[in-house]
C-alpha cells in the first residue's frame, strides 16, 4: 500500500485493517504479517512476548485500556513514530497489520505460534580445523602475549590496551582496509572479538561463533549455537577462551563451550531458565578454571532473581552463585523495606566483570532496582536494596562476598553503576575505577573498597552533592515526591554519561580515557501490579538535549588517574558507540554512530586518522597481531537500547544503513 499524502488519507487507508481483521483468513494473514514485523523492528526493545524492557510493555491491561477498540489510531500512531530509530519507515499497509496483531494477537496466534521452529541449520555448519592450536593456560591470561586479546578488554585488569606499537600516532595515517567479514544480520551487533594465535574467535547475533583467518579474514569454521536471538533481548558482548575451548553464555541463559579447534559443541548447561525472561549479554570471566558468569532478565516480578555464578571449565558443572538482590532473611535483606523476594526485582550483571590474581578477587557492577521509579516499585529514598547499583568483590574460589560499596541507594531512574570495573597500581596502592550512568567517575581502594574520590564527566542534576569521606551521594529535593503519571526531568537520561561502551586505561600517560555520552530525560512512572509476572521498567521517557552542550552528544574525554583531572575532551554531535582501545603506540581507537572510526593522539585528542564504515561503528575495537604483522579489528552493527534510541530521538538528521553487521580489519601497508 503506497503512503498515504495527508493525514485523512492516511487516516481512510489505515481504517481499513479494522474491516479487515474481522474477516477470516484476511485477518489472519495480516496479524501472522503484523506479528513478522513486529519481531524484526519491535521486539528487540518491547520483546518477543511485547512485555517490554527498554520500551512500554505493548500487552496486558493498561495498553489494551489504552488502546483497546482504537486500531485505526494505534495504527496511525505506529506508523508516524515507530520504530524510534527510523520514525515513518513503516508503510501504511505494515502499520496496519503491526496495530492488528498487537490488539487482535488471537488471530496471529492462530496461524503462527509463539515461535515457529527455525528452518536454519543448528551446530557446525562450516566444518574446518585451526591448525597448530596451542592450548590457552592460566598463565596466559594472567600474563597474554602482545598480540593475542584472549578475554573481555584484553586482561584481567580491563584496560582495553594493547602493548603493541608497530602502530603509532606517527604511521596511523597510513592505514589501509585488510579485510572485511559480513556478519549474521539483525538483533543487537556490539561484539568483541577474541583472537589467539593469529585466529579470530567472533560472536555474531543469533549466538553464531567463528574462527577466521586474522591475516586473510578466510573462515575456518561456523558454529550455530542458537536460538535466533533477533528474538531475544541483548547483544553478545563478548566470549572467553580457555584451554583448547571457547566459552559463549547464550542469549537464552545457557553456556556452551566449543572444541577452539573445529566448533564443535564440547559441553552445555543451563545458567537459568529463559522460560522466566533470563537472558545473558555478558561474556564469561575465566579464574583458575572456573567460568564466571552475569544474568539479566531479573526485571518482573518472581521469586527467584539475578546472581553471579560460576562453573566448572571441563564440564560446565556448576560450582556457587551470589544472589545479587539480598533476600529476606539473608545480610542485607532488611533493605529492601517491606518487599518481599517476589517483588525485589533488578540487579543485573550484563558487564563481564574484572580479576585481581594477587587478592584473588572478581570485581563486578550490579545493575540498578526494578521497576526503574521509586513510586512504581514501592520503595522509599531510605531504602538502599543491596547490592543494587554497587560494586561487589567476590572469593572467586566459592563466590563469598568479600566487601561490596553502593554508589546509587535507593537509585530511581535507570542510571546503572554496572559498567567495567578498571583495576590500577598507582603509587603502591592497589585501585579500582569504574563510572556509570550519571557521569560520575568513581575511585576505590580494591582490597577494602574504601571509597577515595570521584569526578563529574558530564552534567548531572540527580544528586544534589556527593560525600567526599563516604562517596555517599544525596539525592536532589524533590526525587522522594514522584507520583505516578507525572512527568519528572533528570540529567544525564538513560543513555548515560557512560554506557557499556567501555573506557581504556593508558599506562604511558597514566590516563582514563572515557566514551561519553551527554542527553537528558523526561520520565513518567507507570502502575505496577504487585504481582508475580509483572514489574518491569514502568516507565515513560521523552529525550531531551542536555543544557549547555549545544546538541553535543558524543563526548570523548581523558582523565588523570592520580589526579581525576580532565587533561582533554572533544565533543561533537554523533555518540561514541564503541569502547575506546589504546595501545602503546600512543593511539586510541573509537568509533561512532555516524560511521565514523578513528584514532586519535591519547596525549591531545587530536584526530590522527578517520575513515567512514558501512553502517554505525558500534562494539569493541581489538588489536592483534598475524604473521608478526599488527592489525586493528572493529564491528559495525545496529541495534541496542538507549545509546540508540535518544540518539534517534535527538539528532534524527544522522543517517545510517539499516544493514551492515560487519568486522573491518585494517594494517599498515606492507614495506617494499
Amino acid at each position: 500500500m503506497p503512503r498515504a499524502s495527508t493525514p485523512v488519507a492516511a487516516a481512510i487507508a489505515i481504517s481499513a485493517f479494522a474491516v479487515a481483521a474481522a474477516q477470516q483468513p484476511a485477518g489472519v494473514a495480516r496479524a501472522t504479517a503484523g506479528r513478522a514485523t513486529y519481531l524484526s523492528t519491535c521486539a528487540s526493545c518491547h520483546l518477543p512476548d511485547r512485555s517490554g524492557r527498554e520500551a512500554p510493555p505493548l500487552a496486558g491491561t493498561e495498553f489494551m485500556s489504552r488502546w483497546g477498540g482504537r486500531v485505526d489510531e494505534l495504527g496511525a500512531y505506529i506508523q508516524k513514530t515507530m520504530p524510534p530509530t527510523d520514525a515513518g519507515s513503516l508503510s501504511d499497509g505494515a502499520a496496519a497489520d503491526l496495530a492488528i496483531y498487537l490488539l487482535q494477537p488471537a488471530l496471529a496466534d492462530a496461524a503462527a505460534p509463539a515461535r515457529a521452529p527455525s528452518a536454519s541449520r543448528t551446530g557446525v555448519v562450516v566444518a574446518g580445523e585451526v591448525k597448530n592450536y596451542v592450548p590457552v593456560t592460566d598463565d596466559m591470561l594472567r600474563n597474554p602475549d602482545p598480540g593475542d586479546w584472549l578475554m573481555a578488554r584484553r586482561n584481567y585488569q580491563g584496560w582495553s590496551y594493547s602493548p603493541l606499537a608497530q602502530i603509532t600516532r606517527d604511521n596511523v595515517k597510513d592505514l589501509r582496509l585488510a579485510w572485511v567479514w559480513s556478519m549474521n544480520e539483525g538483533g543487537w551487533n556490539e561484539p568483541m572479538p577474541l583472537v589467539h594465535n593469529g585466529i579470530v574467535y567472533l560472536a555474531n547475533t543469533g549466538n553464531i561463533i567463528q574462527a577466521l583467518d586474522g591475516q586473510t579474514g578466510e573462515l575456518i569454521w561456523e558454529n550455530r549455537i542458537g536460538p535466533d536471538s533477533g528474538e531475544l533481548f541483548g547483544a553478545t558482548r563478548s566470549i572467553a577462551i580457555y584451554q583448547d575451548k571457547i566459552i559463549h553464555a547464550t542469549t537464552d541463559a545457557r553456556l556452551v563451550a566449543l572444541d577452539a579447534r573445529t566448533g564443535r559443541t564440547v559441553w552445555e548447561t543451563t545458567i537459568a531458565d529463559s522460560k522466566k525472561g533470563y537472558g545473558n549479554t555478558s561474556g564469561p570471566l575465566v579464574v583458575d578454571g572456573r567460568v564466571v558468569q552475569g544474568l539479566i532478565g531479573c526485571d518482573k516480578y518472581k521469586e527467584d532473581g539475578c546472581f553471579i555464578s560460576a562453573y566448572d571449565a571441563r564440564d560446565g558443572k556448576r560450582l556457587w552463585k551470589f544472589e545479587t538482590v539480598a533476600r529476606e532473611g539473608q545480610p542485607g535483606g532488611d533493605t529492601w523495606g517491606k518487599l518481599p523476594n517476589l517483588l525485589r526485582a533488578g540487579g543485573e550483571t550484563w558487564i563481564t566483570g574484572t580479576y585481581d590474581p594477587e587478592l584473588k578477587l572478581t570485581y563486578w557492577g550490579i545493575a540498578q532496582a526494578k521497576p526503574w521509579m521509586l513510586v512504581s516499585r514501592g520503595t522509599t529514598i531510605d531504602d538502599k536494596l543491596l547490592y543494587t547499583a554497587s560494586t561487589v568483590a567476590l572469593r572467586p574460589g566459592d563466590g563469598s562476598l568479600a566487601w561490596y560499596h553502593q554508589h546509587a541507594p535507593a537509585e530511581s531512574f535507570d542510571l546503572d553503576e554496572v559498567f567495567e570495573r578498571v583495576l590500577i597500581d598507582v603509587d603502591g596502592r592497589k585501585l579500582l575505577f569504574t563510572i556509570g550512568k550519571p557521569g560520575i567517575l568513581w575511585k576505590l581502594d580494591r582490597e577494602t573498597g574504601r571509597f577515595l574520590g570521584y569526578a563529574h564527566t558530564v552534567y548531572q542534576d540527580v544528586f544534589a552533592r556527593v560525600d567526599p569521606e563516604t562517596g555517599t551521594p544525596t539525592y536532589r529535593a524533590d526525587v522522594a515526591s514522584q507520583k505516578i503519571g507525572e512527568w519528572f526531568r533528570v540529567c544525564p537520561s538513560t543513555e548515560g554519561g557512560h554506557n557499556w561502551q567501555a573506557m581504556s586505561y593508558h599506562p604511558g600517560t597514566q590516563s582514563l580515557i572515557i566514551p561519553l555520552s551527554q542527553s537528558c530525560v523526561e520520565f513518567s512512572a507507570r502502575k505496577v501490579e504487585p504481582k508475580a509476572g509483572s514489574g518491569g521498567t514502568a516507565a515513560d521517557r521523552r529525550f531531551l538535549e542536555m543544557p549547555g552542550t549545544k546538541g553535543m552528544m558524543g563526548k570523548l574525554a581523558a582523565y588523570d588517574v592520580k589526579t581525576m583531572k580532565s587533561r582533554w575532551s572533544i565533543e561533537q554531535r554523533a555518540p561514541f558507540l564503541t569502547s575506546v582501545l589504546s595501545t602503546a603506540g600512543n593511539v586510541a581507537f573509537v568509533g561512532d554512530l555516524d560511521r565514523k572510526f578513528r584514532a586519535v593522539d591519547v596525549s591531545t585528542g587530536k584526530t590522527l586518522w578517520e575513515t567512514r564504515l558501512g553502517t554505525s561503528v558500534q562494539g569493541f575495537p581489538v588489536t592483534f597481531t598475524a604473521n608478526g604483522k599488527q592489525y586493528v579489528a572493529v564491528p559495525t552493527g545496529l541495534g541496542g537500547g538507549s545509546p540508540r534510541v535518544a540518539p534517534a530521538a535527538l539528532a534524527p538528521e544522522i543517517h545510517h544503513p539499516r544493514s551492515g553487521n560487519a568486522l573491518y580489519v585494517f594494517a599498515l601497508p606492507d614495506q617494499k
